[in-house]
């Protein structure tokens, strides 16, 4: 039902549908429900059913991938929604117009029209980031959906415009993702998998740029700071400026001409927008490994044939350290290993403490606490830890219980893992 409570409209206002149909790229529609009120999953699907028949209206009136004029638009129908048939030019010049998925924002989500049998990934940022590798190594073959912030791409899996998001939670070197843990505690996501990714950056240019001529390198501030060392060491005299992502810094200098400018970001970046590798291999520490979590909108069936991690998030409402320990000493006894445990501050914003008839109240509490251990939530073990540690907590919630990447860690790593969640029903 999250669907429905997401895309509700203030009272008082009539539901606007809209979709926009790009002219010359490869007949994407994109479409929006503006101050669209869906009570329910019923009438979540025959907003779904409208958006489909006006799709393939659309569809009918394209002629060799060009949109030809469409008929007028349809009367209001009874219960007020109006669809508002929009073309949108495509892109225009340099290595931008080669037709790469553009990002998901807030404004495209709405339930998708139709559904395909390949499995849709999202992921955060634009084409040639190291999250659109992720997605490729956890879901091979997949169609990998771009998403501009963290959040969209958990309101894409949520609205069933994707099946799964695979999103980064820690770096070796840069640590937590606080961000997205955050966001695991606001959506009712599942893990699913994990992969962990060897971070491998280049210095990225304009084709026939000099290294001496460069003044500026931009990229996402963790790859400047981890690439600090080797461009002092190679000389470079340049201004360090951050960026919102890899990917995306080497798409800005492609796309402004920018002679003067590198980028920080991977070699598929350069490939995607015809740009010349400087340098190769130039982060500080060849072991810099981003590991990424699988989510959707299901869990999946623990199992006990292959090495299982669990995942975690806990609050209590007594001060003192000794419900702490306690908890740790539930998984000490029953010989559990404990890979990740983490406290995050969350005085000014409450937990919605929800019964099995979605009835809740919102709570306060001082601090929350992820812990990552080695079972499986199928051993006998894993469940007395959990039941243990629920007695001494206030808020205890599963995150999940999935199939760890076993995967070496190698700079040159790029093997896909076996997962036992691999389809694309949930």
């Amino acid at each position: 039902m999250a669907a429905a409570s997401m895309i509700r409209a203030p009272a008082g206002q009539n539901p606007r549908l809209t979709c926009h149909a790009t002219g010359r790229s490869v007949g994407v529609v994109r479409c929006s429900l503006q101050g669209a009120v869906v009570g329910g999953r019923a009438e979540w699907q025959s907003s779904c059913a409208v958006l489909s028949s006006k799709v393939a209206a659309l569809g009918a009136h394209s002629i060799n991938g060009q949109v030809a004029s469409a008929p007028a638009p349809a009367p209001p129908a009874q219960n007020g929604a109006v669809l508002d048939l929009v073309p949108v030019s495509s892109i225009n010049g340099g290595a931008s117009s080669k037709n790469l998925p553009q990002p998901l924002r807030i404004a495209d989500l709405s339930p998708a029209p139709m559904h395909g049998s390949q499995l849709r990934v999202a992921y955060q940022g634009v084409p040639g980031a190291y999250s659109e590798k992720a997605a490729g190594k956890a879901y091979p073959g997949s169609d990998a959906i771009p998403c501009d912030q963290f959040e969209v791409a958990f309101q894409a899996v949520e609205l069933w415009i994707a099946d799964r998001a695979v999103l980064p939670v820690e770096n070796s070197l840069g640590g937590s993702i606080h961000r997205n843990y955050d966001l695991l505690l606001r959506h009712r996501l599942h893990i699913v998998g994990e992969v962990q990714l060897p971070v491998h950056h280049c210095l990225l240019a304009l084709p026939g740029v000099r290294k001496d001529r460069l003044t500026r390198v931009i990229s996402h501030p963790q790859a400047l700071a981890q690439c600090e060392h080797t461009l002092t060491a190679m000389g470079l005299n340049v201004v360090r400026e951050a960026f919102d992502d890899t990917a995306g810094a080497a798409e800005y200098v492609a796309a402004n001409g920018l002679r003067d400018t590198a980028a920080i970001a991977s070699s598929r970046a350069a490939e995607l927008y015809g740009m010349e590798v400087l340098a190769d291999g130039i982060q500080d520490d060849s072991g810099n490994v981003t590991r990424f979590v699988m989510l959707a909108r299901e869990p999946i069936v623990p199992r006990t044939d292959r090495p299982f991690k669990t995942s975690i998030v806990f609050a209590h409402d007594k001060e003192g350290t000794f419900v702490l320990f306690k908890v740790l000493s539930a998984f000490a006894f029953r010989d559990i290993s404990l890979t990740k445990i983490e406290s995050r501050p969350h005085r000014h914003r409450p937990i919605r403490l929800v019964d099995d008839a979605n009835v809740g109240t919102a709570k306060h509490f001082e601090y929350m606490f992820y812990v990552d251990f080695q079972a499986s939530l199928a051993e006998p073990r894993a469940q007395n830890a959990l039941a243990e540690v629920q007695e001494y907590t206030s808020f205890l919630r599963v995150l999940g219980s999935y199939p760890m990447d076993m995967t070496p860690m190698t700079a040159g790593s790029s093997s896909t893992i076996s997962s036992s969640e691999s389809s694309p029903s949930s």
